[in-house]
């Protein structure tokens, strides 16, 4: 063999420039790969999509399915849907309506105040010291198995017709599930964040600021949504019962008055305000606070 076949059949040497090697012929036809850049134009159509379409398909299959039960019994006692559509829109033009639902605002938030106040501390408490938490269970146990209308019913005997009635009532209410809620956060809570806490040295305010109240985020909103949904209950009935004004006082005007479809539209304003306040504040809050979360887990 020669010089120069050796020379060919050398491979070259490792710090030489590489020349690249032609693409195989695969027969196949290159295609473009899709963009990674951002979502698709119609990702944001299709979330709203799914979020949406359920709740319109459960709302049109109870409209429709009250609809066919009205025509079926044909009563005054189950009007068919034009008409409570008609007195629910003469309901929500007329401005009695905003300045009784506002009223009732007003007591509902006031009332679910003191007992988030009250939660809190005692939740906390009962979560870290054992003693507390031995004391304040059965309080939280009487508290969950009392009836809403008995404490509509205890305060309207105890304050009568004042601003203290309904606060009180919605407090008694909402507070023992909150303080429940806030009392297994706080049980939930990884040990070792409380012995660095207690490591560090920090303060009761930073403890609270710092590794309370964030890791006690969850069980505060879920709490929030049970005290809220009990607190709507117990101040209609405490309307009903022992007010002058509120949502609450006039269903028992409507009641009176046996007009059902009055009755209907009061309770469907009444619970589309409060869906809005779901939707719109609850659901709001708890995306922008647990935007942290989303963060880390990607």
């Amino acid at each position: 063999m020669s010089d120069t076949t050796l020379r060919t059949a050398r491979p070259p040497d490792r710090d030489g420039p590489t020349v690249p090697r032609p693409p195989a012929d695969t027969g196949r036809t290159p295609t473009a790969s899709p963009p990674t850049g951002g979502p698709r134009p119609t990702s944001y159509a299709r979330r709203w999509g799914r979020a949406v379409l359920p709740a319109a398909a459960f709302l049109a299959a109870l409209v429709g399915g009250w609809q066919l039960m009205a025509l079926r019994l044909d009563s005054v006692l189950v009007p068919d849907v034009p008409t409570v559509w008609a007195t629910l829109t003469a309901t929500a033009s007329d401005g009695h309506f905003y300045d009784a639902l506002g009223v009732t605002l007003l007591r509902v938030l006031l009332g679910f105040l003191l007992a988030f106040v009250v939660a809190v501390a005692v939740g906390l408490a009962m979560g870290r010291v054992p003693f507390l938490r031995r004391f304040f269970e059965p309080a939280v146990l009487i508290g969950l198995t009392v009836p809403g209308l008995v404490w509509a019913l205890l305060c309207v005997m105890w304050f009568g017709v004042s601003l203290t009635n309904p606060v009180v009532a919605v407090a008694l209410s909402a507070a023992p599930a909150l303080t429940l809620s806030v009392y297994q956060g706080t049980v939930a809570i990884d040990s070792d964040l409380r012995e660095m806490a207690h490591v560090y040295r920090f303060s009761r305010r930073d403890q609270l600021r710092h590794l309370w109240l964030p890791s006690l985020q969850p069980a505060l909103l879920s709490g929030a949504r049970l005290g809220l949904s009990l607190s709507w209950k117990v101040i209609v009935l405490v309307e009903m019962f022992g007010m002058s004004s509120g949502v609450g006082y006039e269903l028992n005007n409507q009641f009176a008055a046996q007009d059902v479809a009055a009755v209907l539209s009061w309770t469907l304003l009444f619970a589309v305000v409060m869906a809005a306040l779901e939707y719109g504040v609850l659901q709001g809050l708890e995306r922008r606070l647990g935007r942290w979360r989303r963060e880390v887990a990607v």
